[in-house]
Formats: C-alpha cells, structure tokens, sequence
C-alpha cells in the first residue's frame, strides 16, 4: 500500500498546474493533497484493525488461569452456554501422553502416587522457610503443575469437612456460604458408586467410590478404634462425620479421577473452549483498575490475551495470591519495595495462611500383610502390568481407605482431629521405601491456631514466594500434637490389633513424657499438604479480605479468585472436595443463578460435649 501512494505521489507532484486531469477526473491542489492524506490515514487506520483484529483474536468472555481443581471445574460450566469463550490456561503439561491416560502411568495408577510428589514436571516443588518452632526445619509443599492441578497428585481422599465448618464461614463474612448453601453443590459434583441420597450425588461428573482391597487391617483398625469407644459412621461426608469408617476416594474403575478426568476431558472438544497447557501466567493486564486480560508465555514466547467480562484466578492458595501481588494487587508497602506498580491497596493477599500439619504414628507388624513386599521392584512390577492390562489389583487404589474423625478434648463441639490409616510405613514423603511390614497413622489437628503468610520473594514471577506457615506457633497446636500421639498410641493398643501389633517404630516407646513427645514432634510433624485461606473471602469492611462472597477481588473490576485460597478458614478435613464445590458454586454466581439450597438437612451432634469421646 505504501508504495502505491509513494507512486501516486510521484506521478502527480511534477505538474505545476492548479488543475490535472487524471483518467478523466479533474483535480485541484488541495483536493491531491486531501486525498494523500486520507490515504495515509486510511493506511494508519488499516494498521489499527489489524492490531485489532489479532486482539480480538485472542480475546475471550472469561480467562482461567489454573487448570486445577477449581479451574477445570469453571471451564466445563462455564462453556455450558455455547455463548461464552473460556480460555483455560495451564502451567504445567497434559495429563495424558498421545491422548492415554495409562501412558501417563504416575498420575492415573492410584497407587503410584507418591512419584509425583517427587517429580518438578507435575509439581511446583515449594519449601517453606525454617520453621523457628519445629527445630528450624524447612518443609516441603508439593502442590500440582499439570492438568488437574492437585487433584493429579493428591491421595485422592474425598472429604469434605464438616457441616460447621461452613457455618463458620458465614459468621466470619462469607454470607451465603453456610452448610445449607454449599451441600447442593457438593451433590452436583458427585457420582457416588453407592449411589444418592440428601447427602450424597449420584449423577454429577465426579466418580466416588470405596476401597476394595479388604486388607486385614483395614479392619482392624475400625474395631480397635471402637473397642477405644470410637462409633463407627457409614459416611464421614453425610450425617456424621464423628467416628471411624470408610474414606471416600476419587478413584473410579481402578483409575484417579482428577478434576481434568471429571470436568476437562469430556468438554475438550468444545468449539467455545480453548485449553492451553505449558503456559505460564506472568501478570494480569489492568485498564486502571479493571483487569482486562493476562499476559503469559509459551514457548519462551511473550503473549497477551483479552477477557471481555471476567479473569479468574485458579492457581491455588500459592500461586493466586502470588499473581495478585505480582500484577500490583496486595500490600502497597510491599509491592513499592520491589519496584511494581500499584493498582489497588489490598493488604490482606498472602495473608491468613492455614495448613494442616500431621505426624505418622508408626507400628511394626508381625503378619506379612502390609504393603511392605508390594514396594519390591519384582513385585512393582507385576503390579503395574496387571494395572496397565485391566487397571485392578494393589494399584488400584491409593490404599487410604480407612480413617476417622474425633475430638481431642470435652467441650470441642465437632471433631478436631483427622486420622487416616494406611497398611504401609511412609517415610519423607514416600520418597523412600518402606524398611519393614509396619502400619501407621497419619494424624494431625484440623483447626490449628497457628497463621501464616506468604509474600513475593521479588518481582519475577519465576521466584518462588517466600512461604511462612508459621507452624507450632501457639501453646494449643502443641498441646493437640500431643493428644494425637497419645490417642493414636491407644488405638493401636486395642484388642482388635493383638494378632498384628509388632514394636513401636515411630515416636517409640523412649518417647513418653510431654517434652519427648513435644520434641518427637517437632522433628517429625509435615505438612498434609493442605495451604489455603490467602485470599480470603469476606465482607468489604474486613482489611483481611481480598474477595467477596461473590469472590470478586476487592477494588478492582472484572477479577475473581476461586480455588483454596478464599476459604476464611481451613475446613476440618482434606481440601479436595471443598475445593470443587466451591468452584461448582462460583459457576452458578458467574453465570447469574440463584444459589441452590438444602434447607434443614441433619447434622449429627453429641449427646453430650461433656466427654472426650
């Protein structure tokens, strides 16, 4: 085009008259020079909607970023109207290689769990900092990095926290968010194999099932624990989670059920969504204070793309407040100091930290039963074929079939401690095999006191942010430590374990008093992998909170959180299935539909509170 006027202009400028004919048109000066500027103009313009066209070309109604729990779950209902455009973006990879899940052998086998703890290509591999009340010990978050996010790398326990837990929330500002409000979504989510009920779903995407493997101790414990005055409850998710029984897992037909088998797969295919993994988000674009898209690169490649209506941020209680703060959403303070510009005052990002923190109970066992020979590589072997073949057999499952709910004290109106059993004996993280036939508890309070935060560590979003727990930090947390240790201890002195029951492998029986149990503690205790709360959700007058009940970003515009992070406070349980509920309730308010309720469901409540048990 340029070079069609610098030729016109050369072909017109040598006349000297006021008037020239050209191809039967009579034109004056002015009206030349008119038309050369109008074709400069056109050419300008020409280049805009170009610049345009290739914006709206990567511009969508809603941009997710985190194809996780919460993520993969907005993107299947978000696209539900065929109207809406949802870009779902992934930093880590696919969870399936050539299209197979069984190629992609680590995330699918249940049992073969604990490889992904271990691996940077599905894990974004955190520490925390020295931990001052645990002996300075730095410890190790795995959180997901891959389609599915952590519901990839999870144990695959489905629990859901307890009735009061959501209660909680509405007093602490999250309005609309109380048991009666969240049950209908936990019920749309699932597909329980033992069908539905008022507490349970039957038809929804998510596939929940029991053990199979029947595994002596399985038993043992749930008798053991009766025999110490436990009750047994047919469903910790339903009427009563106070006692021992049966987990609930994600696994179906031998298979992980992440939140990518469950909501991403079977909507892949949808003209109006587009899923991108390998992309990693850097900063959410801002007109003022309205988010208006997100830049991001692949391929060692810069790009931007554009959300007409809303960006979601679904990358987990780490990685959410860490693009907030990185985008200039956080404390000003902070922010400045690292040289990032401000967009809006929120102080409470990274703040309102809650894990839960658990210790492994371990005790030697004198039959061959446990899962000791099955982590020989012959023995591997055969377990991985048989699942590759017909996915049954040891690998199948992820082994945490049984476990419980109780309380730690008289007065705690609902239980405080969670404890799951497991027929093996894991050390650092499963990061080494097991040394003899042993069982063991994992066992940990699920209200602790202790709060933490998290803040950048600098301005590039590569760093890790720096992640404080703040671990054992009150008198309380210690104290339940060693209520856990000592009721674990009495469990597996019970009748029920008789035929089992070896020495003591962990703390040991040199650990008795108070101050050995405290310090066993100390040097043992990790995390359960349960980060949460550092977005919390609120009402507009709280400073500590970063969204509100609709989860909107406060003081911004066109901007949600919707993962962990938002929790007030952590549920009493594993934070898989509050996860997918919440997201399952965000895509009912995104999409402007009344919240479903369930009004006046039971709620079992002790006789009395006079009692430990």
């Amino acid at each position: 085009m340029s070079r069609l006027i610098k030729g016109f202009q050369n072909y017109c400028w040598p006349f000297a008259s006021q008037t020239h004919r050209v191809t039967g048109f009579l034109m004056k000066r002015p009206l030349l020079k008119s038309l050369l500027a109008y074709s400069g103009q056109k050419l300008k313009t020409s280049r805009t909607f170009s610049q345009l066209s290739s914006e709206k070309a990567d511009s969508y109604n809603y941009i997710i970023v985190g194809a996780g729990s919460a993520g993969c779950v907005l993107a299947n209902r978000l696209t539900e109207d065929p109207l809406s455009t949802v870009l779902l973006l992934e930093a880590g990879p696919k969870d399936t290689f050539f299209g197979s899940k069984r190629l992609m052998w680590k995330i699918h086998m249940p049992a073969a769990l604990t490889y992904n703890l271990c691996d940077e290509k599905y894990n974004w591999y955190y520490y925390t900092t020295p931990q001052k009340h645990m002996d300075n010990r730095v410890l190790y978050w795995p959180r997901g990095r891959v389609w599915g996010g952590s519901s990839s790398l999870n144990a695959m326990v489905y629990i859901r926290g307890h009735a009061e837990d959501y209660n909680r929330w509405s007093r602490e500002g999250a309005v609309g968010w109380g048991y009666e409000f969240c049950l209908p979504y936990f019920r749309k989510a699932e597909a329980h194999e033992l069908g539905p009920n008022p507490y349970r779903g039957g038809d929804g995407p998510l596939h929940v099932s029991r053990g199979k493997t029947n595994n002596p101790l399985h038993q043992a414990f749930l008798d053991a624990a009766q025999q110490a005055g436990y009750p047994f409850t047919d469903d910790m998710n339903g009427y009563q989670q106070e006692g021992v029984g049966w987990m609930d897992m994600t696994v179906h037909k031998g298979q992980r059920w992440s939140t990518a088998s469950a909501y991403l797969h079977s909507v892949i295919s949808r003209p109006n969504l587009s899923a991108e993994d390998r992309t990693f988000v850097t900063k959410i674009l801002f007109q003022g204070t309205k988010a208006i898209g997100v830049e991001y690169v692949k391929n060692d490649q810069k790009k931007k793309a554009f959300a007409s209506k809303e960006v979601i941020l679904s990358g987990g209680a780490i990685n959410s407040p860490q693009l907030l703060m990185l985008s200039g959403v956080g404390n000003a303070d902070d922010l400045k100091k690292l040289g990032i510009p401000v967009v809006c005052h929120l102080p409470g990002v990274g703040q309102n930290l809650q894990d839960h923190l658990e210790v492994y109970i371990q005790q030697a066992c004198t039959q061959p039963i446990t899962l000791y020979e099955a982590q020989k590589p012959l023995k591997m072997v055969k377990i991985g074929l048989e699942w590759l073949w017909k996915c049954t057999g040891e690998g199948a499952t992820a082994h945490l079939e049984s476990g419980g709910f109780i309380r730690s004290r008289p007065g705690v109106p609902h239980p405080d401690i969670q404890l799951h059993f497991l027929p093996s004996q894991v050390i650092d993280h499963g990061r080494t095999a097991s040394k003899v036939e042993a069982y063991q508890f994992h066992i940990g309070p699920m209200r602790s006191t202790s709060v933490g935060w998290l803040k950048l560590k600098s301005a590039d979003p590569r760093d890790h942010p720096v992640l404080e727990p703040n671990y054992l930090s009150t008198e309380i947390d210690i104290w339940e430590f060693r209520q856990c240790v000592k009721l674990s201890r009495e469990i597996f002195a019970q009748k029920a374990f008789e035929n089992f029951r070896g020495p003591e492998i962990q703390p040991g029986i040199q650990v008795q008093s108070d101050e050995e149990i405290d310090a066993f503690v100390r040097q043992k205790a990790d995390s359960a992998y349960h980060p949460s709360c550092t977005c919390k959700m609120g009402q507009p007058s709280d400073i500590t909170a970063v969204v509100d009940p609709q989860t909107k970003v406060l003081g911004v515009e066109n901007l949600r959180v919707v993962d962990a992070s938002i929790m007030p406070s952590i549920v009493s349980g594993n934070l898989n299935a509050p996860t997918i509920m919440v997201a399952e309730k965000v895509a009912d308010i995104i999409k402007g539909f009344p919240s479903l309720q369930d009004k006046n469901v039971p709620v079992y409540e002790p006789e009395t509170l006079e009692m430990q048990r």
